[in-house]
């Protein structure tokens, strides 16, 4: 299975909703909390070019935020690309 990295701040609800969906499919990820880090921040706005949580990436794929994790589940595209 591919890494999965999720930035996320710690009363958000799209990051408790990616990560119960991660959880749900048992996907193991690395949470990155960026609750007054303002280091880390911009570390995951660099990465990405945003600065809304979470931030998703699936091996060095950036998926986006809750809304694109969601769409590819959706969609039926997520297992292939956590798959690799």
């Amino acid at each position: 299975m591919v890494p999965v990295v999720i930035y996320t701040t710690r009363f958000c609800p799209y990051c408790i909703q990616a990560k119960m969906l991660l959880d749900k499919k048992s996907v193991p990820y690395t949470e990155i909390a960026v609750d007054g880090n303002r280091e880390l921040r911009h570390e995951m706005m660099a990465k990405s070019g945003r600065h809304t949580v979470p931030q998703i990436w699936v091996g060095e794929t950036h998926v986006g935020g809750c809304d694109d994790l969601m769409r590819l589940e959706y969609n039926d595209q997520l297992d292939q690309l956590l798959a690799g």
